[in-house]
């Protein structure tokens, strides 16, 4: 079974969406939520509110891109491109976790392995918000779950997509409009808690 990982949407400020989020921690099983801020967003505003949602359904909450920011604002880790886990791993003396992106070939995820990362992410869309095709997705989780240790996430794009890929390995799967957008929360956490077990 797989569990799932949350990804915000870009916020300019956390109190207006703490709420929704402790309301999908009530409906399913999340293990972590990636903290996405708006260009020119106030970090604090942002995350401050999300992290008691987190701390009371006892959620990992991680921030995008940014080791020192994480470290100050008490976060309990950071989600880098893959070529950045060295120095991540480095700064948090294996105080936080260190997730590794930006992976697009299967020679950036065991570089991101073997320096060190807690996560290898497959599929996540880029800066220009494209994704994997979702069959590329699962090719790469079936590789990574029979070869090696280090957990992975594997990004849906669309609730159709969570089954196969849970089912192909992935340790953790990572939604975010297909969460939020949905006309109905609980409707949606439930068909990927459902999927997520299959």
């Amino acid at each position: 079974m797989s569990r799932l990982y949350l990804l915000t949407p870009p916020l300019t400020e956390g109190q207006a969406f703490a709420p929704r989020l402790a309301e999908a921690f009530a409906l399913g099983d999340v293990a972590s939520v990636l903290v996405r801020l708006a260009r020119g967003a106030d970090p604090k505003r942002v995350v401050a509110p999300l992290l008691e949602a987190c701390a009371a359904h006892d959620v990992a909450l991680l921030i995008e891109d940014d080791v020192r920011l994480a470290a100050r604002l008490g976060a309990d880790g950071v989600h880098v491109d893959f070529s950045q886990v060295a120095e991540a791993v480095e700064s948090f003396k294996s105080q936080r976790i260190v997730g590794a992106g930006g992976v697009h070939l299967r020679d950036d995820a065991m570089t991101a392995g073997q320096e060190g990362a807690d996560y290898v992410m497959f599929g996540e869309p880029d800066a220009h918000g494209v994704a994997l095709p979702a069959e590329v997705t699962l090719e790469r989780i079936e590789w990574w779950a029979e070869i090696f240790e280090t957990p992975c996430v594997a990004y849906a794009a669309r609730l159709a997509d969570v089954a196969p890929l849970a089912a192909g390995g992935a340790d953790f799967i990572a939604l975010d409009g297909a969460i939020w957008d949905a006309p109905d929360l609980a409707e949606a956490m439930a068909a990927a808690m459902k999927a997520a077990r299959a």
